[in-house]
């Protein structure tokens, strides 16, 4: 699933995300459909820039070991936590703490492509 990775801690990089190889990841979490993706990760983050077709999902998952931020880059869908559902479009943003669970459903008639951060724990 690592398609850039950063192997020096300090230096700074910059990511062009449509130079990084795409990976296609089926039902990804038990998730329905496909996640197109492309990776970046080193030691600390993995950053991913996503895509999930009509009916898509990424299943529920638990963050017991880290947190996630999912930014909604074009598209809308809805976000499926503990506490319920909450409808995301572009330019909105959905944080996932440290011990929460969530699952990301694109429930449109159109692709939705987001940006997602996972910070490691060192």
């Amino acid at each position: 699933m690592i398609k850039q990775t950063k192997e020096e801690e300090g230096d700074s990089l910059k990511l062009n995300f449509d130079q990084i190889e795409t990976t296609c990841l089926p039902r990804f979490n038990g998730g329905e459909g496909k996640l197109l993706a492309n990776l970046f990760t080193d030691a600390r983050v993995k950053i991913l820039r996503g895509r999930l077709e009509p009916g898509a999902s990424i299943g529920f998952h638990c963050h017991a070991t880290s947190c996630e931020v999912v930014y909604i880059l074009d598209g809308s869908g809805k976000m499926i936590t503990e506490e319920g559902e909450e409808r995301l479009t572009a330019g909105e943003c959905h944080y996932c703490p440290l011990g929460a669970s969530h699952s990301l459903c694109n429930d449109s008639g159109a692709d939705l492509l987001f940006f997602a951060v996972v910070p490691q724990q060192v």
